[in-house]
């Protein structure tokens, strides 16, 4: 319990300096473009040390542009664990962007939000993104489109993979970039099936209360293991680009867990 509130206190001013972050952010969007990547940086990680969340990175980066980083999604853990490791926007959901103080954040951190009960928007979405990856932006498109349990990887939704294709030409690839992110340990002991969907935040699942049993919990390990990248031309097709990617993210979770442990 004494851990538990040490963590909300350390939360609490995290929260407290987003906040205080927000103005300075949009300053920087204004008058400094280029150093307005890097705050959200600290406030991932400031979170991740509020919450007892260690990252681990493994393999290597692309440093290619454009770049599309696609990802499995576990939790809202997610968005920390790689907002705390490279200047990155993520493709979110709509209603984050109406969310006081975080919605404000998330679009001056660059986010592109999507209306997934919209599917005549997806034009618009990709348009967006497009431009972000050509402006040399970096984005996360967590391509199964919700959480899972942590233990199943869920089927990758093609149509959002169109926007890397259209950054693309003829004398220059776009890249897709697989990053799987796989929760390792808590408190020490090691995850396992049973035990993994303990951090997963799926389904209709509250916030607050997934949060106070983060905060509850001893520390959570978790490893972004990079895959190799993948070039992207005008010709590529969005459904193979999407099985290639989930095919590098499958492989990439298989090293992280026992091989009876993959789904």
């Amino acid at each position: 319990m004494l851990v538990a509130c040490l963590r909300a206190v350390c939360l609490g001013l995290a929260i407290t300096v987003f906040v205080l972050a927000v103005p300075l952010q949009w300053l920087l969007a204004r008058f400094w473009p280029g150093a307005r990547r890097h705050l959200p940086m600290l406030f991932h990680r400031a979170v991740c040390a509020a919450v007892g969340l260690r990252v681990r990175v493994t393999g290597t980066a692309c440093v290619l542009r454009p770049q599309l980083v696609i990802a499995n999604h576990v939790s809202w853990l997610d968005i920390s664990a790689f907002g705390s490791c490279a200047p990155l926007s993520f493709l979110a959901k709509a209603e984050v962007g109406g969310w006081p103080v975080i919605g404000i954040f998330a679009r001056l951190q660059g986010c592109v939000f999507v209306d997934r009960n919209r599917r005549r928007a997806i034009a618009r979405v990709n348009a967006e993104i497009t431009a972000n990856l050509r402006a040399g932006n970096v984005l996360v498109l967590f391509a199964e489109g919700t959480t899972g349990d942590g233990n199943r990887l869920l089927r990758f939704c093609p149509p959002h993979f169109e926007a890397a294709i259209a950054a693309s030409s003829a004398a220059q690839a776009a890249w897709l970039q697989p990053v799987a992110i796989t929760y390792t340990r808590r408190g020490g002991l090691p995850f396992d099936r049973r035990t993994r969907p303990g951090i997963a935040w799926y389904g209709d699942m509250a916030l607050l209360p997934h949060l106070w049993a983060i905060l509850r919990s001893g520390p959570v390990d978790c490893e972004l293991r990079y895959g190799p990248p993948l070039p992207v031309m005008p010709d590529s097709r969005r459904k193979a680009l999407a099985l290639s990617a989930q095919r590098e993210i499958r492989a990439c979770l298989a090293a992280d867990r026992p091989a009876e442990d993959v789904a």
